[in-house]
């Protein structure tokens, strides 16, 4: 298997368990901003974990459903926009930045999931540009991006809309030269497929859902983008590797010690997704795993320090 530097910031080890914000820190900040990135990084946390979709004008913007969150954007008035009414791949760039997305409804599902979460005003949906020129300040040289593709269902098979994303995302990441500080990661590994022949010089990152977890409130399903697991033939682990990558990121109740030490031994990394409470995220470091995906990446701190280790090398 080929070596990537991108991986070193992500390969735990000798009293290392790296720390991934996900989302930013979307456990006590407004989700895939500036805002919530800012201050990970402010915290002392590098890798950030994000979602890019693409506009109808083709500009890749950081969010995480295809269909915008009602219980967290905001129209310029103040009004909750409806559930379901605004698709990103049918709005251009300059519709979403009226949407204010700095906060969150605590009267949903969603809102009641995140009670500590900053409420902004005036915030925006980001374009990957902005995040990626944010990693080419000055003094950001150690931030790492875990970028997160995301798949449309609707479009499951489309190999040209597959081509397309990639193409665009690609674009950005090689302008701002940030290719060596970037991992491709999805749930859709057929997508993965195409990263690997556009960019053969980046690592990708296999996220992975057993079927028989419920998805959380707010969020869009991986599951109908995902690999059919029923018809898989080997370990995740196995999986992974046969299909080319270089990092598996399972849900973290997917996660045991005997499938982390499969994939060590088969040359993965192992990070681990969304490890938010303390008995889960003790569970996952005793588990092994090289690095932890959090809302809360204070919270997860704290445990790795407490266990004796850091996550920075």
């Amino acid at each position: 298997m080929s070596t990537f530097p991108q991986l070193d910031a992500f390969r735990g080890g000798n009293g290392v368990v790296r720390l991934v914000g996900h989302r930013g820190a979307r456990g006590i900040m407004p989700e895939n901003t500036m805002e919530g990135f800012e201050f990970t990084i402010g915290i002392g946390v590098d890798a950030l974990e994000f979602d890019v979709v693409l506009t109808r004008d083709r500009v890749p913007v950081i969010t995480h459903n295809h269909t915008l969150l009602g219980s967290a954007t905001r129209h310029p008035d103040q009004a909750w926009i409806q559930e379901g009414d605004l698709k990103v791949s049918q709005m251009n760039f300059a519709d979403l930045q009226a949407l204010d997305v700095g906060g969150l409804d605590g009267e949903t599902v969603y809102g009641k999931r995140f009670p500590d979460q900053a409420f902004l005003c005036n915030v925006r949906i980001p374009r990957l540009t902005d995040l990626l020129e944010l990693a080419n300040r000055p003094g950001m040289e150690r931030v790492c991006l875990l970028l997160e593709l995301k798949s449309d269902p609707e479009a499951k098979g489309d190999t040209l809309t597959q081509r397309d994303v990639v193409e665009a995302v690609l674009a950005e990441v090689r302008e701002q030269n940030l290719e060596q500080r970037t991992l491709l990661h999805s749930f859709d590994w057929d997508l993965l497929d195409e990263c690997r022949r556009q960019a053969p010089e980046m690592p990708t990152s296999f996220l992975s859902e057993l079927p028989a977890n419920l998805d959380g409130a707010g969020e869009e399903s991986s599951k109908s983008v995902g690999p059919d697991y029923a018809a898989l033939t080997t370990s995740l682990p196995q999986a992974v590797y046969s299909a080319g990558g270089q990092m598996w990121c399972p849900y973290f109740q997917d996660v045991s010690h005997d499938l982390v030490a499969e994939a060590h031994d088969l040359g993965l990394l192992v990070t681990t997704w969304t490890v938010n409470e303390i008995p889960d995220i003790e569970r996952v470091i005793d588990a092994g795993v090289d690095g932890i995906v959090s809302d809360y990446p204070g919270r997860a701190q704290r445990c790795i320090l407490s266990k004796g280790m850091h996550w920075e090398g």
